[in-house]
C-alpha cells in the first residue's frame, strides 16, 4: 500500500467513525428509559427531562426516521398506541407491525409530502389527553413535512423552496420562509396537539447550532422568526417574484391580519420537551478521535460556513502550511453554501473538495467532503474524496478544473476522475464532515 493510499484508507476510516457516533436508532433507545413506572425522557449523559405513565403515539420524520421509529417502538413496546413515519421517497415501505408508514419528497415538497403533513396534523390533534405524544425529527423534515397555509398551495411552495435553494439560501433563511406558509411548521404540529399529556421530542440534529425552531422548521417548539424576517429572506434572494401567493401571504402576515407562527409566550410552549440527541458535533468528534488513533496529530477546525469554493481553498492553505513531522490531520463539520451558475452539477462537499484539490496539487495529502446523509446536492454521491495527484491527472485526462469550479459543475469533473464517494443514503444527517490528512515528510 502506497503513502497516498493509506491516507485514502484512513480518511474513509475517520468516515465510517462519525458515522457509527451518529447512528440514530442507538442515540434514540438511549434517550428513552422503561420501566414499571413508565417511561422516562432523558438527555445524553442521563439527566431527566420528564415522566409519563400512559400511552404513547410516535411520530417520526426525517432522513433517519426508519431507524429512530424502530428504536421507540421497541423500547417503548406495549405503551406504543398510534405510530406514524414519515420517510424519505427511497425509505422503507415497511418498519414494524403496526407503524403507519408514509412517503414524502425532498429537497423540494410534493403532493406526498402534503399527505404526510396532513396525516402528522391527524396523529397529533387525536392524541388523547392520558397520552404522550413523542415527535422524532431529523434532517429533511421541512421538506417531507408540508401542510400549506391558507391561500398558499403546494406548486406556491415549491416554486419558492426551489428559487431559495439555488440562490443559495442557508436552512434558516430557507425556514423562516417555510414557516410562515405552513401549518405544522414554527410550532404548528405543538399547537395540533394541544390535548396531548405532552410533546417530547427527540431531535438528530442538522443545523449547526442545534437551533430547535429551525431544525425540520420547529414543528414543536416556538419560533422567533417573524413575518418580516420571511419577506426579508425572498428579498435577499431576489425571490420576491417566486410565488405572488406566498409574497401576498407575508406582506398581509407583517400587516398584521394573519396569526404568527407559535410565540415564545404562548402557554402551550411550556408544555413540550426537546431533546437533542446528536448533532454534527457528534461526528466531527468521533472523526477526530478516530484520526488520533490512526496515529495522526490531529486539530479540529471551526466551523465550515459560508462559500464552498472558498472554505476549500482555505483548508489546501491549512494542509500546505503544516510544515516538516509526522502525519496531520486536520476535521470539520459544517455547512458551506453554493450558488449554483447556469446548469452545474454538484453539491456544497463536491465543491470544497474540487477547491480543496486546486490547493492541494503535489502534496502528499487528501481531503474527504461528504454529506452525512449520503447526499450531496442533486447528485448520486455523498461528496469526494481528492488528493494531491488529482490535478495532475485532470490535465493528463484533458479536464479543466478550474472551469468545472467556476461553472458550479464539480460533479462531472470529479466523477470523471473517480473522485467521488458513494455510500447511499446513510440514514441518518447531521451536516457535513471533512477530513483532511497529510502524510509523514
Amino acid at each position: 500500500m502506497t503513502a497516498l493510499e493509506r491516507l485514502r484508507r484512513d480518511a474513509r476510516r475517520c468516515h465510517a467513525a462519525a458515522l457509527a457516533a451518529v447512528e440514530p436508532g442507538r442515540l434514540t433507545a438511549a434517550a428513552l428509559r422503561c420501566d414499571r413506572a413508565g417511561i422516562r425522557l432523558v438527555r445524553p449523559g442521563g439527566r431527566l427531562v420528564a415522566r409519563h405513565a400512559g400511552p404513547v403515539n410516535v411520530l417520526a420524520v426525517g432522513k433517519a426516521a426508519a431507524a429512530m421509529m424502530a428504536a421507540a417502538v421497541t423500547r417503548l413496546g406495549p405503551a406504543v398506541g398510534r405510530a406514524l413515519a414519515v420517510v424519505p421517497p427511497d425509505g422503507p415501505r415497511t418498519i414494524r407491525a403496526g407503524v403507519r408508514v408514509v412517503r414524502g419528497a425532498h429537497p423540494v415538497p410534493s403532493a406526498a409530502s402534503v399527505h404526510a403533513g396532513l396525516a402528522a396534523l391527524d396523529l397529533a390533534a387525536g392524541t388523547e389527553p392520558d397520552a404522550v405524544l413523542l415527535v422524532l425529527v431529523s434532517g429533511g423534515t421541512s421538506s417531507l413535512l408540508a401542510a400549506p397555509a391558507d391561500g398558499v398551495t403546494l406548486a406556491d411552495k415549491q416554486a419558492v423552496t426551489r428559487r431559495l435553494l439555488r440562490a443559495g439560501a442557508d436552512i434558516a433563511a430557507l425556514n423562516a420562509v417555510r414557516k410562515h406558509c405552513s401549518r405544522v411548521k414554527g410550532g404548528g404540529l405543538l399547537r395540533a396537539a394541544r390535548r396531548a399529556a405532552g410533546v417530547w421530542t427527540l431531535v438528530l440534529s442538522d443545523v449547526l447550532g442545534d437551533d430547535l425552531a429551525t431544525i425540520g422548521s420547529g414543528p414543536t417548539t416556538a419560533d422567533p422568526t417573524s413575518f418580516a424576517d420571511a419577506l426579508d429572506v425572498l428579498e435577499r434572494f431576489a425571490a420576491v417574484d417566486a410565488s405572488p401567493a406566498v409574497r401576498r401571504r407575508l406582506e398581509a402576515g407583517v400587516r398584521g391580519t394573519i396569526e404568527e407562527t407559535l410565540d415564545p409566550a404562548d402557554p402551550i410552549v411550556r408544555r413540550g420537551r426537546s431533546v437533542v440527541i446528536g448533532n454534527n458535533a457528534t461526528a466531527v468528534e468521533a472523526a477526530r478521535r478516530a484520526a488520533v488513533a490512526l496515529g495522526y496529530a490531529t486539530a479540529r477546525l471551526p466551523v465550515i460556513r459560508g462559500d464552498a469554493a472558498r472554505a476549500g481553498r482555505a483548508l489546501a492553505a491549512r494542509v500546505g502550511a503544516m510544515g516538516r513531522g509526522g502525519p496531520r490531520a486536520l476535521v470539520a463539520g459544517g455547512e458551506a453554501i453554493v450558488r449554483v451558475v447556469g446548469t452545474g452539477r454538484g453539491g456544497r462537499a463536491q465543491h470544497l473538495a474540487l477547491a480543496a484539490a486546486l490547493g492541494l496539487d503535489g502534496m502528499p495529502a487528501v481531503v474527504l467532503a461528504v454529506g452525512t446523509d449520503g447526499i450531496d446536492g442533486p447528485t448520486d454521491a455523498a461528496g469526494a474524496l481528492v488528493d494531491g495527484t488529482l490535478v495532475c491527472r485532470a490535465r493528463r485526462c484533458g479536464i479543466d478544473l478550474v472551469r468545472a469550479l467556476a461553472a458550479t459543475d464539480s460533479h462531472p469533473a470529479l466523477d470523471a476522475l473517480g473522485a467521488l464517494v458513494r455510500s447511499g443514503p446513510t440514514g441518518t444527517n447531521v451536516a457535513d464532515l471533512v477530513v483532511a490528512l497529510r502524510g509523514a515528510c
